[in-house]
């Protein structure tokens, strides 16, 4: 069931911002309840700094990209999506499940830059007692206001409604993920709310999945189960042109997928991003809007 409130929102980000992945690596409470996840991986701290570079690059020939030094205290912080976001004017802080994620929120110099240079008024989302990782667990169709929330070990249904307000959505849609699936933002992904990608069998009912889809008409992609688990849904359209995705990603699309997004006016931009992809995330998850 879906739930109607407020709407005060903007269609486009006008910059974006990173956290750099200084000291990079694995955290075993992340995975613990992320199944991307794989411990027993190597993982290259050089390499990941390398791709991350690369993608702050691809990002800033589209839009004003800035980037946060990282914090080897938080090593699998480069997910910043997951932790900070903003509407117009405020800059809303999310209420992580695990402490090695809820440090993240503690930075004065993040927060400092919203507050203090752009005025942004904070809204503190870890004064309510619900779970809610902000859009890492909300896909926002930013032009109909509607915010479709992943629910599960990382975001409770109060936090859901913690973020519909903050947020300002006209309507939130609430879905329990599939067994397996800690993200709404791994399953699904709003493009400029003309399109959507999504994995039906991320959703715990993909008939629900489907009937989301089925709202945006010959907008809608449906993908496989194997393009999913390659973070195919995990992408982001940051203007009406350009879907950003990573390699890996882009590698794992069938034609049919590539052709609907093509049909739908999107060229891709791929980056290499596997060995930040090993901590349970991808490009989508890179990347905190500023709107």
């Amino acid at each position: 069931m879906s739930r109607r409130i407020e709407t005060t929102h903007a269609l486009r980000a006008r910059a974006a911002f990173l956290v750099v992945p200084e000291g990079f690596a694995l955290a075993q409470q992340s995975a613990t309840d992320n199944a991307y996840m794989d411990l027993a991986l190597r993982v290259d701290a050089d390499r990941a700094l390398a791709q991350h570079r690369s993608l702050h690059r691809a990002l800033a020939e589209r839009l004003p990209t800035i980037c946060f030094p990282g914090n080897p205290v938080t090593p699998d912080a480069v997910f910043p999506n997951n932790v900070f976001a903003t509407v117009p004017g405020k800059l809303i802080i999310g209420h992580m499940r695990h402490p090695v994620r809820q440090a993240e929120a503690e930075r004065a110099d993040i927060r400092g830059f919203f507050t203090e240079v752009m005025g942004y008024v904070e809204v503190d989302l870890r004064r309510q007692p619900g779970i809610c990782e902000l859009t890492g667990s909300m896909v926002i169709d930013r032009g109909r206001g509607i915010g479709y929330c992943g629910l599960s070990e990382r975001c409770d249904r109060t936090g859901a409604d913690a973020m519909a307000t903050a947020f300002g959505l006209a309507e939130l849609v609430p879905f329990e993920l599939a067994p397996g699936e800690y993200h709404g933002n791994v399953v699904m992904s709003v493009l400029a709310s003309r399109a959507v990608v999504l994995a039906p069998d991320g959703f715990a009912d993909p008939a629900l999945g489907e009937s989301i889809a089925a709202r945006y008409g010959d907008g809608a992609i449906l993908l496989t189960a194997e393009e999913k688990d390659a973070f195919a849904a995990n992408c982001i359209a940051l203007d009406e042109h350009c879907v950003f995705m990573s390699e890996r990603a882009a590698d794992g699309l069938r034609p049919a997928t590539r052709a609907a997004l093509q049909r739908c006016g999107f060229s891709i931009t791929a980056v290499a991003l596997d060995e930040i992809e090993k901590a349970g995330g991808s490009l989508r998850c890179c990347v905190a809007e500023i709107f």
